[in-house]
Protein backbone atom coordinates (compact mmCIF):
# COMPACT_ATOMS: atom_id res chain seq x y z
CA UNK A 1 0.00 0.00 0.00
CA UNK A 2 1.27 3.45 -0.90
CA UNK A 3 0.42 7.14 -0.90
CA UNK A 4 -1.00 7.84 -4.35
CA UNK A 5 -0.62 11.60 -4.80
CA UNK A 6 0.59 14.82 -3.21
CA UNK A 7 3.61 15.63 -1.08
CA UNK A 8 4.12 12.03 0.09
CA UNK A 9 3.44 10.46 -3.31
CA UNK A 10 4.78 6.93 -3.86
CA UNK A 11 5.84 6.38 -0.25
CA UNK A 12 5.06 2.87 0.99
CA UNK A 13 2.86 2.58 4.09
CA UNK A 14 2.94 -0.11 6.76
CA UNK A 15 -0.22 -2.06 7.53
CA UNK A 16 -1.07 -3.95 10.69
CA UNK A 17 -0.60 -7.72 10.48
CA UNK A 18 -3.59 -10.02 10.80
CA UNK A 19 -7.26 -9.56 10.05
CA UNK A 20 -8.09 -6.80 12.53
CA UNK A 21 -7.99 -4.19 9.76
CA UNK A 22 -8.91 -4.21 6.07
CA UNK A 23 -6.61 -1.79 4.25
CA UNK A 24 -8.38 0.06 1.44
CA UNK A 25 -6.83 -0.96 -1.87
CA UNK A 26 -4.92 1.64 -3.86
CA UNK A 27 -7.49 1.49 -6.64
CA UNK A 28 -10.45 2.19 -4.35
CA UNK A 29 -8.46 4.86 -2.51
CA UNK A 30 -7.63 6.55 -5.81
CA UNK A 31 -11.30 6.54 -6.85
CA UNK A 32 -12.37 7.94 -3.47
CA UNK A 33 -9.84 10.77 -3.63
CA UNK A 34 -10.69 11.60 -7.23
CA UNK A 35 -14.25 12.20 -6.01
CA UNK A 36 -13.29 14.46 -3.07
CA UNK A 37 -10.10 16.04 -4.42
CA UNK A 38 -11.59 19.55 -4.71
CA UNK A 39 -12.70 19.44 -1.05
CA UNK A 40 -9.24 18.70 0.34
CA UNK A 41 -7.12 21.88 0.17
CA UNK A 42 -7.08 23.45 3.64
CA UNK A 43 -9.64 21.01 5.06
CA UNK A 44 -9.71 19.52 8.55
CA UNK A 45 -10.06 15.75 8.21
CA UNK A 46 -11.27 13.19 10.76
CA UNK A 47 -10.33 9.54 10.12
CA UNK A 48 -12.44 7.22 12.30
CA UNK A 49 -11.47 3.53 12.61
CA UNK A 50 -8.20 4.72 11.06
CA UNK A 51 -6.41 1.36 10.77
CA UNK A 52 -3.03 2.08 9.16
CA UNK A 53 -3.93 5.75 8.72
CA UNK A 54 -3.70 5.47 4.93
CA UNK A 55 -6.86 7.48 4.21
CA UNK A 56 -6.00 10.38 6.53
CA UNK A 57 -2.39 10.36 5.31
CA UNK A 58 -3.58 10.51 1.70
CA UNK A 59 -5.79 13.47 2.66
CA UNK A 60 -2.85 15.27 4.29
CA UNK A 61 -0.58 14.50 1.35
CA UNK A 62 -3.17 16.03 -0.99
CA UNK A 63 -3.49 19.29 0.91
CA UNK A 64 -5.62 18.92 4.02
CA UNK A 65 -4.55 21.31 6.75
CA UNK A 66 -4.91 18.76 9.54
CA UNK A 67 -6.08 15.25 10.27
CA UNK A 68 -7.20 13.50 13.43
CA UNK A 69 -6.76 9.73 13.47
CA UNK A 70 -8.98 7.69 15.81
CA UNK A 71 -7.96 4.09 16.48
CA UNK A 72 -7.90 1.78 19.50
CA UNK A 73 -5.89 -1.19 18.17
CA UNK A 74 -2.30 -0.99 19.47
CA UNK A 75 -0.66 -2.46 16.39
CA UNK A 76 -2.66 -0.15 14.11
CA UNK A 77 -1.70 2.84 16.27
CA UNK A 78 1.97 1.94 15.87
CA UNK A 79 1.47 1.78 12.08
CA UNK A 80 -0.22 5.19 12.02
CA UNK A 81 2.66 6.74 13.96
CA UNK A 82 5.31 5.13 11.77
CA UNK A 83 3.45 6.03 8.56
CA UNK A 84 3.11 9.66 9.65
CA UNK A 85 6.84 9.81 10.48
CA UNK A 86 7.79 8.20 7.16
CA UNK A 87 5.63 10.63 5.18
CA UNK A 88 6.78 13.62 7.27
CA UNK A 89 3.15 14.53 7.99
CA UNK A 90 3.23 14.06 11.77
CA UNK A 91 3.13 17.82 12.42
CA UNK A 92 -0.34 18.14 10.85
CA UNK A 93 -1.74 15.08 12.63
CA UNK A 94 -3.28 14.18 15.96
CA UNK A 95 -3.65 10.54 16.98
CA UNK A 96 -6.40 9.65 19.43
CA UNK A 97 -5.78 6.26 21.03
CA UNK A 98 -9.36 5.38 21.96
CA UNK A 99 -12.58 4.03 20.57
CA UNK A 100 -14.72 6.15 18.27
CA UNK A 101 -17.41 6.86 20.89
CA UNK A 102 -14.78 8.19 23.31
CA UNK A 103 -13.11 10.29 20.62
CA UNK A 104 -16.39 11.81 19.49
CA UNK A 105 -17.21 12.67 23.10
CA UNK A 106 -13.86 14.50 23.32
CA UNK A 107 -14.43 16.27 19.98
CA UNK A 108 -18.14 17.10 20.39
CA UNK A 109 -17.64 20.72 21.49
CA UNK A 110 -14.80 21.58 19.13
CA UNK A 111 -15.05 23.13 15.70
CA UNK A 112 -16.60 21.00 12.94
CA UNK A 113 -14.46 18.96 10.62
CA UNK A 114 -14.72 19.56 6.89
CA UNK A 115 -14.50 15.86 6.05
CA UNK A 116 -15.14 12.83 8.25
CA UNK A 117 -14.21 9.39 6.94
CA UNK A 118 -15.06 6.12 8.64
CA UNK A 119 -14.25 2.56 7.67
CA UNK A 120 -15.65 0.49 10.53
CA UNK A 121 -15.80 -3.31 10.67
CA UNK A 122 -18.52 -4.46 8.28
CA UNK A 123 -21.91 -5.82 9.29
CA UNK A 124 -21.80 -4.60 12.90
CA UNK A 125 -24.17 -1.63 12.55
CA UNK A 126 -21.41 0.85 13.35
CA UNK A 127 -22.15 3.42 10.63
CA UNK A 128 -25.65 3.90 12.08
CA UNK A 129 -24.28 4.27 15.62
CA UNK A 130 -21.58 6.71 14.57
CA UNK A 131 -23.92 8.79 12.40
CA UNK A 132 -26.25 9.01 15.39
CA UNK A 133 -23.38 10.35 17.49
CA UNK A 134 -22.29 12.75 14.74
CA UNK A 135 -25.83 14.11 14.45
CA UNK A 136 -25.52 15.33 18.06
CA UNK A 137 -21.93 16.54 17.79
CA UNK A 138 -20.42 19.89 16.84
CA UNK A 139 -17.65 17.85 15.19
CA UNK A 140 -20.06 17.42 12.26
CA UNK A 141 -21.45 20.69 10.92
CA UNK A 142 -23.95 21.43 8.19
CA UNK A 143 -21.22 21.57 5.54
CA UNK A 144 -19.29 18.54 6.79
CA UNK A 145 -18.96 15.76 4.24
CA UNK A 146 -19.21 12.38 5.98
CA UNK A 147 -17.99 9.37 4.03
CA UNK A 148 -18.42 5.84 5.24
CA UNK A 149 -17.40 2.51 3.82
CA UNK A 150 -19.76 -0.44 4.07
CA UNK A 151 -20.11 -3.90 2.55
CA UNK A 152 -21.95 -3.94 -0.75
CA UNK A 153 -25.58 -4.90 -0.24
CA UNK A 154 -25.83 -3.57 3.32
CA UNK A 155 -28.94 -1.53 4.01
CA UNK A 156 -28.30 2.19 4.48
CA UNK A 157 -31.84 3.58 5.01
CA UNK A 158 -30.72 4.56 8.51
CA UNK A 159 -28.91 7.56 6.99
CA UNK A 160 -32.12 9.59 6.85
CA UNK A 161 -33.23 8.30 10.27
CA UNK A 162 -30.01 9.77 11.69
CA UNK A 163 -30.69 13.20 10.15
CA UNK A 164 -28.46 12.96 7.09
CA UNK A 165 -29.03 12.73 3.35
CA UNK A 166 -27.04 10.89 0.69
CA UNK A 167 -25.00 13.14 -1.60
CA UNK A 168 -23.45 10.30 -3.55
CA UNK A 169 -22.93 6.56 -3.48
CA UNK A 170 -20.01 4.79 -5.15
CA UNK A 171 -20.17 1.00 -5.43
CA UNK A 172 -17.22 -1.32 -5.98
CA UNK A 173 -17.06 -5.14 -6.28
CA UNK A 174 -17.49 -5.96 -2.59
CA UNK A 175 -18.02 -2.64 -0.83
CA UNK A 176 -19.29 0.92 -1.27
CA UNK A 177 -18.71 4.47 -0.11
CA UNK A 178 -21.63 6.63 0.95
CA UNK A 179 -21.15 10.40 0.96
CA UNK A 180 -23.63 12.06 3.32
CA UNK A 181 -24.36 15.45 4.89
CA UNK A 182 -26.59 16.67 7.70
CA UNK A 183 -30.10 17.73 6.69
Amino acid sequence: MRVIAGTARRLILDTPKGLATRPTTDRIKETLFNIINNELPGANFLDLFAGSGAIGIEALSRGCKSAVFVENNREALACIGENLRRTKLLGAAEIMSMDVAGALACLKDGPPFDIIFMDPPYREGLPKKVLGMLAESNACGGDTLVIFEEALGEETAFVTECGFYVVREKCYKTNKHLFVKKK
